[in-house]
């Protein structure tokens, strides 16, 4: 039984010692993910803003692949704001 409870406590020291460890390593990348943001400021801006173009842009050339999208722009319109609409009030309710 003496044994089982020294087992244990080296168990329970050794647990310590790695959330320890994880907590300085979270520590340390999240210092280096900030010093990265606010070394590079403007590439971050233009990549993100790069992101959001390619983006929109393959959601155009999409739609414009459907026909009946292409010859009634009103719907896209109609559906887009449907779907922000939508969105908005399952947002208000999930908050």
């Amino acid at each position: 039984m003496n044994k089982i409870s020294e087992q244990a406590q080296r168990v329970e020291v050794e647990i310590k010692k790695l959330e320890a460890m994880g907590g300085s390593l979270t520590g340390k990348s999240k210092r280096l993910r900030d010093s990265v943001f606010a070394r590079f400021p403007v590439l971050f801006v233009l990549l993100s803003t790069f992101g959001l173009v390619a983006t929109l842009y393959g959601f155009e050339k999409a739609i414009d692949q459907v026909d009946y999208f292409a010859e009634h722009p009103i719907m896209v319109l109609i559906i887009g704001l449907g779907t922000l609409t939508l969105t908005g009030s399952l947002y208000k309710k999930l908050r």
